[in-house]
């Protein structure tokens, strides 16, 4: 599997990346997750939506909890054709709890704990942590990468604003 250094730090220590780097125009990977319910979830399942994908290293730390208010926050000014999913490493059960307690309803979370397979297919699971790293991509109605953000230092917020933004121009296409 390819690695890449130094693309990202957790206070100031570079981290290592397992995956290619996922690029504007390539085709968003399919893989399968697990919801809150431990159902199976398929990302080509929100085909046909604008889809915000935000990873996050956990929901049980302050910038991602954060930043999954946030968007929640956010998601009612996007309207019903675009979908947020938040996903991480926890398990499904941990991010029931976390949405419950934080009200979140409007983000989905999804767990990669099992295979780690969205962190390998979009070039964002750290090889020191098995984490993800902080990163969103935004995806057309078609299934093709349009916008993305890794965030260099892992205990920073993303850019909200450029998000969604792009969100935003898809969906007024």
């Amino acid at each position: 599997m390819k690695e890449r250094a130094g693309d990202i730090t957790f206070k100031g220590n570079l981290l290592t990346l397992l995956g290619s780097e996922i690029k504007v125009g390539d085709a968003a990977p399919d893989c399968e997750l697990l919801g809150n319910d431990l159902s199976p979830v398929k990302l080509s399942s929100y085909r046909g939506k604008v889809c915000i994908l935000s990873s996050v290293p956990s929901l049980d730390t302050p910038v991602c909890d954060m930043e999954t208010r946030r968007f929640n926050q956010e998601a009612g000014g996007l309207g019903d054709n675009v979908a947020i999913l938040t996903i991480s490493m926890d398990l499904p059960f941990a991010q029931a709890r976390w949405c419950g307690a934080a009200g979140v309803d409007k983000v989905v979370t999804l767990s990669d704990h099992r295979d780690a397979a969205f962190g390998e297919a979009y070039g964002i699971l750290i090889k020191e942590l098995r984490l993800l790293a902080r990163a969103i991509f935004v995806v057309d109605r078609e299934g093709i990468i349009q916008y993305v953000q890794l965030v260099k230092e892992m205990t920073q917020e993303p850019d909200y604003g450029s998000v969604l933004a792009a969100a935003k121009r898809l969906t007024a296409s």
